[in-house]
């Protein structure tokens, strides 16, 4: 199993940088091939039956003043060896086009011309893509975090190793820090009784923060079983409550899955002696009009499998960060007290007597009720109703 973190120009871009030898005396200057610098690098897949979306940069040096940024000027499309044509437009950055339907039996790339020069990548046929049969959440003792697990179904071909590649979207239940269902009338100068005054209860969406790649060599009969694919820690916000997955699973072929390894195996030892460089990472995408190197692979997929899961925190050890009560606290408050923390933008949020005789208030501010404050939306997701888990 593999991580690999987007964008790619990220990763490229240091590796082109200098190396320095820890405990020599000598900086020392990786000798670099001018034509390692200024490459072009391409990232995307061609997939039936959604948005395809590919992105086009350059790598740059480290030790330079340049900042990543994506080409805009390029004219990209994906063809067919049937003669059909995709032509994307470029939206945010994103080379975009729509694909309902792939042909088993036609090969399909990716071509582009920019600055004179015209790039391919290699005709591939798309390949299927298995049903995810299950993913979970295990946390193996009450101390550790938790851990998400795919399993794959059974795999068209059990015959010869399988390659995949995963991604995620994640949405979880948010709460504000408090709630109240009273409030202070400042006409009748006394505590009132009213609820859904602020949305207490909210979802946040985020995607997930790397690609996984995985290969069932290791695996009887190459299926895949609970493979990691990343994991929550125990005191994070997404697990307080109620937390759900999207998975989107691809098959892709060895060569693809040959290129992500090499690219986190250089990512993770970038400044190395021995790092590869840029171009020597393989690819499947080649500049037609001269010798000019690319680094990227563009996969072809028929299908993409998704998978919807579910966490409640009730069936894990989940620690909520200690806090201070971040509340006014108010006992024995006269009307004109009251008011002034009205005045002050402060809402009711408990009004009881103790067992002492003595009328306890405690106020809060909007931001500490009101669940948007902390970055949430208050509609509720349409599959937030679901009860199981769903594979697409």
């Amino acid at each position: 199993m593999m991580k690999l973190r987007k964008p790619l120009y990220h990763v490229l871009c240091l590796l082109m940088g200098v190396c320095t030898l820890s405990g020599c005396i000598e900086e020392y200057e990786a000798d670099i091939s001018s034509d390692d610098t200024n490459l072009l690098v391409v990232e995307g897949t061609i997939c039936a039956s959604k948005e395809n979306k590919f992105i086009l940069s350059r790598t740059y040096a480290v030790n330079t003043s340049a900042t990543p940024s994506t080409i805009t000027h390029a004219i990209v499309s994906v063809h067919g060896t049937d003669g059909s044509e995709y032509t994307t437009q470029c939206i945010d950055g994103y080379y975009s086009c729509w694909i309902d339907d792939l042909s088993p039996d036609v090969e399909y790339y990716l071509h582009i011309e920019m600055e004179g020069e015209v790039y391919e990548s290699e005709p591939q046929k798309p390949l299927r893509t298995e049903k995810i049969a299950d993913v979970s959440g295990a946390q193996s003792t009450p101390v550790n975090n938790v851990e998400i697990l795919v399993t794959p179904d059974t795999p068209f071909d059990s015959g010869q190793a399988n390659y995949y590649a995963w991604t995620y979207d994640q949405t979880w239940e948010v709460h504000a820090d408090y709630s109240t269902v009273m409030y202070y009338d400042t006409e009748e100068l006394k505590p009132s009784f009213k609820t859904n005054q602020f949305p207490a209860r909210g979802w946040k969406d985020a995607p997930g923060s790397s690609i996984i790649v995985g290969a069932s060599s290791n695996y009887e009969g190459q299926h895949i079983r609970r493979l990691k694919l990343y994991d929550i820690e125990r005191t994070d916000e997404r697990i307080f409550y109620r937390y759900s997955g999207l998975v989107h699973q691809r098959a892709i072929s060895k060569a693809e899955y040959e290129y992500e390894v090499a690219r986190r195996q250089a990512s993770s030892e970038m400044g190395g002696l021995f790092t590869p460089q840029p171009s020597a990472l393989p690819t499947n995408i080649h500049c037609l009009t001269s010798q000019k190197h690319v680094i990227g692979f563009v996969g072809c997929s028929l299908n993409t499998s998704e998978y919807r899961f579910f966490l409640n925190a009730d069936d894990y050890t989940i620690i909520h960060p200690q806090k201070d009560d971040a509340r006014v606290w108010l006992d024995n408050p006269k009307p004109e007290e009251c008011l002034r923390l009205v005045n002050k933008g402060m809402y009711l949020c408990e009004w009881g007597t103790s067992s002492t005789g003595v009328v306890q208030t405690a106020w809060a501010y909007e931001y500490q009720l009101d669940v948007r404050y902390k970055g949430a939306y208050i509609e509720q997701p349409d599959f937030w109703s679901l009860q199981e888990n769903v594979s697409y």
